[in-house]
């Protein structure tokens, strides 16, 4: 039996559902965005009306605004948006357990075997049902696969429904740009663009041996999500993704000038992410430090520490090291971000005569008390000295700001 899965999509999701709560801002572009006086004035979403500025996402709202001036910022709400999911989840939860995310507002579903009603039918009950029950619309590509279920959600849009079949697939996969692929992103695509590779189809025709020597593994598996090779299942929706790193970012509310500015923010963004890890109960070996300055130039670091740890000491004193190490200041710094990865669960700790490892355990002991007194009365209850020297620069709450979407599909 062939398999039917959906991919369901929820048009411009965010702005969506500002428009649904706030009849007023119908008829009018909006954009779902951050702060432009906290410095994270950049677009999340907007709605269809804003789409034909031709504004994009990750775009400043100031060049934004220069595009569409009438267009209206709308600050996210990421609570109401979390609701909204689960409004459509339940939806999809009637048809089927084999349920994936792939972000807030996008999930793979698996309805095959279904003997009343073809994967079309399903898709069709769906999108009438998000329509009259959340207030949204969403886009549905049905296929045999995955790869081009996606594909399908986003060949057609707002508020449609395409199939791609055995018989069809050539027609509407192989003249798209092989950018629209998931998995392909703009280095994958230039170096793609390199060889000659521009379509879907290109790639599905190319020779695989020369994909396997510019991509190494990838190139076989992007090769046969071109052809409509992929067989993942869709995972069932008890089954959660295995987290693999643990990170935050912030954008700063002005600019760093010294070491001692990094220092207070990485001891910010460092305690958030060894809570967040201790929550998980993970430690991780591999720490990456992310630097954007005033120019919008990015430096992307790592290095290996030299244990498991979650510890947020550690991770600061590894992340003030490795930013030492390879930042010159030719620029101030806009914003700074820390990522953990590497988990090691069956790391057997080596006990030496500096007592380490016995260091190590206070240290953890200390920060889950702290932990406590966090959960208990709130993220600035207590706080490093170091967070005190510039309070404006410090008074940002990764932790509790800080959104999962699970986005995972390797």
């Amino acid at each position: 039996m062939e398999k039917q899965i959906l991919h369901v999509d929820c048009n411009k999701f965010y702005a969506s559902v500002e428009c649904y709560l706030h009849p007023e801002l119908r008829g009018h572009p909006v954009a779902v965005g951050g702060s432009t006086e906290d410095r994270h004035g950049i677009i999340l979403t907007k709605n269809e009306i804003a789409s034909k500025y031709n504004l994009t996402v990750g775009e400043p709202i100031w060049k934004a605004k220069q595009k569409c001036p009438d267009l209206i910022i709308v600050p996210p709400h990421f609570s109401t948006y979390m609701e909204f999911s689960k409004k459509v989840r339940s939806i999809l939860e009637d048809y089927t357990d084999l349920i994936e995310p792939f972000g807030l507002d996008e999930s793979w579903i698996d309805v095959t075997g279904d003997w009343y009603k073809s994967g079309e039918e399903i898709a069709e009950e769906i999108r009438n049902r998000v329509k009259e029950e959340v207030g949204i619309t969403v886009s549905i590509g049905v296929s045999y696969n995955k790869i081009f279920a996606k594909l399908g959600s986003d060949y057609k849009k707002p508020d449609a429904i395409t199939v791609i079949n055995k018989a069809n697939y050539k027609d509407i996969v192989f003249p798209l740009p092989c950018s629209d692929l998931l998995m392909v992103g703009s280095k994958t695509t230039r170096k793609l663009n390199y060889y000659g590779i521009y379509t879907i189809g290109d790639l599905a025709n190319a020779d695989l041996k020369l994909l396997r020597g510019i991509f190494g593994k990838n190139g076989e598996m992007l090769w046969r999500f071109a052809n409509g090779y992929d067989t993942s299942p869709v995972r069932h929706m008890d089954l959660s993704s295995e987290v693999k790193s643990v990170g935050n970012s912030s954008t700063l509310n002005r600019d760093l000038l010294n070491n001692e500015d990094v220092k207070i923010v990485f001891t910010v963004l460092a305690e958030s992410v060894a809570r967040r890890m201790r929550k998980l109960k993970v430690k991780g070996t591999t720490l990456l430090i992310y630097v954007r300055d005033n120019q919008l130039t990015n430096l992307v670091r790592q290095c290996k520490m030299s244990a498991p740890t979650n510890v947020s000491l550690e991770i600061i004193k590894n992340a003030m090291d490795l930013f030492k190490a390879n930042y010159s200041w030719d620029r101030p710094i806009r914003s700074l971000g820390i990522s953990v990865t590497d988990f090691d669960a069956d790391y057997i700790p080596q006990f030496d005569l500096l007592k380490t490892v016995e260091k190590r355990e206070k240290l953890e002991r200390l920060d889950t008390a702290v932990d406590a007194l966090k959960d208990r009365y709130g993220n600035y209850c207590i706080q490093r000295g170091v967070a005190l020297i510039d309070t404006k620069l410090s008074h940002f709450n990764p932790y509790d700001d800080h959104t999962i979407h699970p986005v995972a599909y390797l």
